[in-house]
């Protein structure tokens, strides 16, 4: 990325990357021409491929910037510093929800990123995601104490069901094109007090 990007005016780099949300949000990464988010920037396309080299590299710089806030989030929120895991998914699911509310766009492309399967960004997104997010998951894992659970529990399975549970309701979210954040907050919540139902041991939750 150009430098000169990070010497304009703070109003016209926030012009220039909700107009990027916005676009990817709204598209597929081949369907988001580079013209449109100039457009809605309220600059030329020729003005965004100097600050830019590349649809690319503006489209990874923008999953970067989505990454950090979400882990300031989480980290507002006290996500990692708890011991009971439902707590801690409670906490980041009222951390994102926040985070989606205040930036509608930055969250839909967000979702959408995450499940790009254009070949050309799809491993690079993959790879940043790992990259910040696992090291503060795996934090949050050790954390946890273990006696919460009911005896005998394949602790790595419960971890990789809930996982696939709420890869799949995301997924399916996504393909339908509605975000509806107030029913996912809803459809959330219920799974995670399911999830208590069955993995917490009887006594830990009274």
């Amino acid at each position: 990325m150009n430098e000169r990007f990070f010497q304009l005016p703070i109003e016209k780099q926030q012009a220039i990357i909700n107009a990027g949300y916005r676009v990817f949000s709204r598209n597929s990464y081949k369907n988001s021409p580079m013209s449109e988010i100039a457009q809605a920037a309220g600059i030329s396309k020729s003005l965004l491929f100097h600050y830019f080299q590349n649809k690319k590299e503006l489209y990874l710089f923008l999953w970067d910037q989505c990454a950090q806030i979400t882990i300031e989030f989480l980290t507002r929120y006290q996500c990692y510093e708890q011991k009971e895991l439902f707590e801690s998914m409670k906490r980041g699911m009222s951390a994102k929800m926040e985070l989606i509310r205040r930036y509608p766009d930055m969250a839909s492309f967000t979702i959408r990123a995450f499940y790009e399967k254009d070949p050309e960004i799809c491993a690079a997104v993959q790879e940043s995601y790992h990259k910040y997010f696992n090291l503060n998951e795996d934090q949050v894992r050790l954390n946890l104490d273990p006696g919460q659970f009911v005896p005998g529990l394949d602790i790595q399975m419960m971890y990789r069901e809930m996982y696939w549970a709420s890869e799949g309701y995301l997924w399916e979210m996504v393909q339908r094109g509605d975000l509806d954040m107030d029913q996912m907050e809803k459809d959330f919540n219920g799974l995670i007090e399911f999830w208590k139902s069955i993995y917490l041991r009887k006594d830990s939750t009274e």
